[in-house]
């Protein structure tokens, strides 16, 4: 074969290019980490709202990334015009969560280590990554964090506001202040004695304070 004759490319030639057994193999394999992945993610996930959308789309990515791998390995003409094609693609979906980086590049890994024919690569590679996924990242804090959001008119009423957090609460610690004309609002980290919300309610009573909220927090979505 001469260099002229490996850039030679016919549609009917590429047919059976890729053997339909190693098709089958490769995608049903695909498939399989796929769901792997997918059951990672859904274990260790730890937003604020689980989205099945996504989980799928993690199953697809290994499918596809599969796919298009077994095709460029067989035709370098058609490696050099998918890379082309793909250069040109753009994805304007924002990413939410950070670890949903880590899950897409996972799947996206996989399926290439795959077609290309590092099975046990892939294979023992996902359950490894699996296994630390649910060590390190489905981990939960012991005591479970709150924001309380007070809101007072009156620059004084603000030490008897923190003064009452730290009785009533395990642990009390400011983490944003805003003020303005006529209402002054105190964001606090704060854990709960026993559960006990009740605190919130008295807080609210309190002369000088207007509102009180009380909302869970992981530390993704608050500073």
């Amino acid at each position: 074969m001469s260099f002229n004759d490996i850039f030679k490319s016919s549609f009917l030639e590429n047919v059976t290019s890729v053997s339909v057994t190693d098709m089958a193999i490769a995608l049903a394999l695909s498939f399989c980490l796929g769901l792997f992945i997918f059951f990672i993610y859904k274990k260790t996930y730890s937003g604020v709202m689980f989205s099945q959308a996504f989980g799928g789309t993690l199953l697809a990515m290994t499918m596809i990334t599969t796919m298009v791998i077994l095709a460029v390995t067989s035709n370098v003409v058609l490696s050099l015009g998918m890379v082309g094609a793909l250069s040109i693609v753009r994805f304007r979906t924002a990413i939410k969560e950070p670890m949903d980086i880590a899950f897409l590049f996972w799947s996206i890994a996989a399926g290439i280590v795959l077609a290309a024919g590092m099975i046990p690569l892939a294979i023992i590679g996902s359950v490894i990554i699996g296994i630390i996924m649910l060590v390190f990242c489905n981990r939960r804090a012991s005591v479970k964090p709150y924001i309380a959001v007070v809101s007072f008119a009156d620059a004084s009423v603000e030490n008897q506001v923190m003064a009452f957090l730290k009785e009533n609460t395990g642990k009390t610690l400011v983490k944003s202040k805003s003020a303005q004309k006529g209402n002054i609002e105190l964001s606090c980290e704060v854990t709960l004695k026993n559960d006990d919300t009740a605190f919130i309610t008295r807080l609210s009573e309190m002369n000088g304070v207007s509102s009180a909220v009380l909302v869970s927090y992981n530390g993704d979505y608050m500073g």
